[in-house]
This record gives C-alpha cells, sequence and structure tokens, in this order.
C-alpha cells in the first residue's frame, strides 16, 4: 500500500465471489482505510448480490459502475 492515490476494483467482469474473494475484498478495505486510501468496488448484479448478502456493501463502497466509484472517491 505504498500508492497515494484512492483505487476502484472493477468486477464487473466476474461471474462469481466466494468467500476467499470477499476476504481478500475486506483485507484490501481495512488496509486501505489504515493508510487513509480512498477505496471502492464496481460490481454486476450478481457480485452486488453477493456483497450485499453478507452485508459488505457499505464497507466495501459498492457501486453498480465504475462512473459511480469514480465521483464517490472525487468527494
Amino acid at each position: 500500500m505504498k500508492n497515494e492515490l484512492p483505487f476502484v476494483i472493477d468486477l464487473t467482469k466476474i461471474d462469481f465471489l466466494d468467500s476467499s474473494g470477499l476476504g481478500a475484498l475486506v483485507q484490501t478495505a481495512k488496509e486501505c482505510k489504515k493508510s487513509k486510501l480512498g477505496f471502492s468496488v464496481v460490481g454486476n448484479s450478481r457480485v452486488a448480490q453477493t456483497i450485499k448478502l453478507v452485508r459488505l456493501g457499505d464497507f466495501l463502497n459498492l457501486r453498480s459502475c465504475l462512473e459511480d466509484a469514480l465521483n464517490y472517491l472525487k468527494n
């Protein structure tokens, strides 16, 4: 985490997200928060459903498209 810029993880082309993937996203989000870096996840409907099912949508700053994620990180 030596990058000083916020970043987005784009999962719009991912069909399936399992517990290992969720764990990796949570760990990345924690590291970003610790380093005070902006972080957001973009997911298609299937990925978003999985993230929301485990109630991580707010924690991962889940957005439906890249434009929304970038606007979120600008503010």
